[in-house]
């Protein structure tokens, strides 16, 4: 009996799970999750290249300074 009664469990167990995951693949989750992602990606993209930028900015200001080379604005 108690071999039996483990078992029904298991399987309401087993099947409430798979519901739950079923549902979670709905078009609908998956569509927002996939564009929660890239806008993600793309701020954390848009993030690194200001970054790469400033420090790239920074640097060649350092370089003119130390050889001696011309400001920036009489090159353009």
């Amino acid at each position: 009996m108690i071999r039996r009664l483990f078992y029904l469990s298991l399987g309401a167990f087993l099947a409430f799970w798979v519901m739950r995951r079923l549902q979670a693949l709905h078009p609908d989750h998956v569509a927002r999750r996939t564009a929660d992602g890239a806008a993600g990606m793309l701020r954390q993209v848009k993030d690194f290249t200001s970054d790469a930028l400033g420090e790239a900015a920074g640097r060649e200001t350092e370089l003119r300074a130390r050889f001696g080379l011309d400001d920036a604005e009489d090159d353009k």
